[in-house]
């Protein structure tokens, strides 16, 4: 039986968005090794096709390719209809996402418009999604793959900020209305993670020390321990914890200027 998550039934399915890389591939990766099946979601196919190859060869489970923008309306829907259809499916990785940076003001609106479609609105719909057939059987789990960009406001990384704050919100709001009906739902919390997202968002990592990094499989770990235990919020590594810990106890004003600070003087 899976360490990631125990259901009844000889099959599972895993659905993972932005699986063609960073987290998302740790994510399938993870639980190919956890004999899950997979339906992997991500924008470039070529990509995904070398992923499922891998993992069916080491592995020997179904793994599916679903090439789709869920920016894009017509795309979001195939993902959507593939979700209610899929009985065997027990498990939604939404992690697919995309940062900017820059002050707001001086950022193409259409960009980050399709932001919050992506963080916000494919999250939304492909949850919404997958919670009839969850309710009904009685089991299935959704991991939101947020930020501790959600923990405090993130000036010259607003639109992020704000839709990670929304997928906190969100993820403990449908915690507590599905308490006892066998479905977990979970908020993803990572830090800096070495992944491409920096470098797409237009982060210097260079300028970011390396002990606030952390490597995605060890992140995946500590989502699926946590999703064990039913924790609705999860922040992997100390560090990271503390810092949370740190910006929720002092006056709002205090942790934005902060950020402010920071964001002025080391990434932007």
């Amino acid at each position: 039986m899976s360490a990631a998550h125990e259901h009844p039934g000889p099959r599972r399915t895993a659905l993972v968005t932005g699986a063609s890389a960073g987290l998302g591939q740790a994510f399938a990766e993870r639980l190919a090794r956890d004999l899950y099946d997979l339906v992997l979601v991500a924008r470039n196919r070529e990509r995904l096709e070398a992923l499922a190859k891998r993992l069916r060869e080491a592995h020997g489970h179904d793994v599916t390719v679903l090439a789709a923008d869920l920016t894009r309306t017509e795309d979001l829907r195939r993902v959507e209809e593939r979700i209610a259809s899929e009985r065997t499916l027990d498990l939604l990785v939404n992690n697919a996402g995309f940062g900017t940076l820059g002050r707001f003001a001086e950022l193409d609106p259409d960009r980050e418009e399709e932001e919050v479609r992506l963080n916000v609105i494919a999250l939304l719909r492909l949850t919404r999604a997958a919670l009839d057939g969850f309710v009904e059987r009685g089991h299935g789990s959704v991991i939101n793959v947020s930020s501790l960009a959600a923990f405090q406001p993130s000036p010259y990384n607003a639109t992020y900020g704000a839709t990670k704050s929304f997928v906190n919100s969100l993820t403990e709001a449908l915690h507590e209305e599905l308490r006892g009906s066998g479905v977990r739902v979970q908020a993803l919390c990572p830090g800096f993670t070495r992944t491409e997202f920096q470098e797409r968002a237009g982060v210097d990592a260079s300028r970011i020390p390396s002990f606030a990094w952390m490597e995605p499989a060890p992140v995946v770990e500590a989502s699926l321990a946590a999703l064990r235990r039913g924790d609705v919020i999860c922040i992997p590594g100390l560090g990271n914890r503390a810092l949370a810990a740190f910006t929720r106890s002092v006056p709002r004003a205090l942790t934005r200027r902060i950020s402010e600070l920071i964001a002025r003087r080391g990434l932007v």
